[in-house]
């Protein structure tokens, strides 16, 4: 028997309304509207670069445009609707959530040990107790208030000094629980300490087969539609094999079923979904025509193969990339308008001269860049400069490029 087909438009629609890119961004940004788009998303992705601004800033201002930096901080340090953990990578996650970690964090105690011993950080382990009672005794800290007259190096992540790898093996597996930020540098506390009781407690936990089914079942509802693959990849803590495994067991009992996805090339891939995908209310409804700056880092184009296939957008960040061999540049944003991502803009805010500067700006092939596209692009700009902080936007000479045919291998 054949697998329902979806088409490419509505595979595209489905995708942007779980990552609430279909509608309009609008709505206040106070802390349980915020917390509810990070639920609807799963988690915001932390990063340090800020060029225009920060990714987990531009992730939810692509969503929320009344929204600043002061309100996931607010939400986070003060409201405490959220914890920082991994996923794939560094995460902002609804504390609500933390019990699902917990098999994470167990699986990491005796992963990263092995780990960074093996990564040369000499000494870690003799640091552990050490760490644990300073921060017992004087409260909450940063990695600069502990290992005093170790040896430091760059403060690259292959450079902690030992009481620093202390530090983040303890918040990883568990035993302490980072409860802000200085900057963007972490304050470590004991978990039992900054975690009310009910979080805390370890017995609440949900067993490995419950978390792996909450893992998998959340993936699936996040991503609209996904092999077994993106599943396992969406919050990186089950494996290909238990998420592979959970596809079968949920295709047995009727909670999803196997479908074809068309991509922007026409290819026709296979995955699964719910049952009822064909019927969701998203495929009847045209997405937004606002132009919006997405965050290289962004829910959407986190997984770069999934991004190519269904909107044939082909992106990579070219940050760690020689400036010789970059294609587009450092730190690249790409423009999605509707139900198209149709160009990427190099610009960066230059804060000591109040000036957001637009370095270049290619359209993806096939995509005309009239008068229309360039009055919102504008207006997107205007919006976004009160969130880097700058009032004014400079266009550089020949900013605007002619669409590349690229090929990132």
């Amino acid at each position: 028997m054949s697998a329902p087909l979806l088409s490419n438009v509505a595979a595209r629609r489905v995708f942007l309304d779980r990552h609430a890119l279909l509608e309009t961004p609008q709505g206040p940004a106070d802390s349980p509207s915020l917390l509810a788009l990070i639920e609807r998303l799963g988690f915001i992705q932390l990063d340090s670069i800020n060029t225009v601004a920060r990714a987990h800033d531009l992730i939810l201002f692509a969503r929320k445009p009344r929204y600043r930096t002061d309100d996931l901080k607010r939400l986070y340090e003060r409201d405490k609707g959220l914890f920082e953990h991994w996923t794939h990578d560094a995460a902002m996650v609804p504390l609500s959530y933390y019990p699902n970690w917990q098999m994470r964090r167990t699986r990491d105690a005796t992963k990263l040990r092995k780990q960074w011993r093996n990564w040369r950080r000499d000494g870690f382990e003799e640091q552990l107790q050490t760490v644990l009672d300073h921060i017992g005794t004087h409260g909450a800290c940063g990695s600069s208030d502990v290992g005093k007259g170790e040896k430091r190096g760059s403060g690259g992540w292959w450079d902690w000094h030992p009481s620093k790898t202390a530090l983040e093996y303890l918040w990883r597996s568990g035993a302490l629980h980072v409860v802000g930020r200085e900057g963007f540098q972490k304050r470590y506390d004991l978990a039992e300490r900054a975690l009310d009781t009910d979080v805390w407690a370890r017995n609440e936990a949900p067993s490995d087969a419950q978390t792996i089914d909450w893992c998998c079942s959340g993936a699936l509802d996040r991503l609209g539609f996904a092999s077994s693959g993106e599943i396992a990849a969406f919050w990186a803590h089950v494996t290909a094999t238990e998420a592979k495994a959970w596809c079968a067991d949920a295709l047995r009992s009727g909670d999803i079923e196997e479908i074809e996805i068309t991509g922007a090339d026409g290819t026709i891939k296979r995955g699964f979904a719910r049952p009822d995908i064909l019927t969701d209310q998203s495929i009847q409804q045209s997405a937004t025509n606002r132009l919006r700056v997405l965050s290289p880092f962004d829910p959407a184009l986190r997984d770069r193969k999934r991004a190519k296939f269904i909107f044939g957008f082909d992106y990579r960040i070219e940050v760690f990339v020689p400036e010789a061999k970059r294609i587009f540049g450092y730190y690249v944003f790409p423009l999605l308008q509707g139900e198209r991502l149709v160009g990427r803009v190099d610009m960066k805010a230059f804060r000591a001269e109040d000036t957001l500067r637009i370095r270049a700006l290619w359209p993806e092939q096939g995509v005309a860049w009239g008068k229309g596209r360039q009055d919102a692009f504008e207006a997107e700009l205007d919006r976004i400069k009160r969130l880097a902080g700058v009032s004014k936007v400079a266009f550089e000479d020949g900013w605007l490029r002619p669409s590349m045919h690229h090929q990132f291998g």
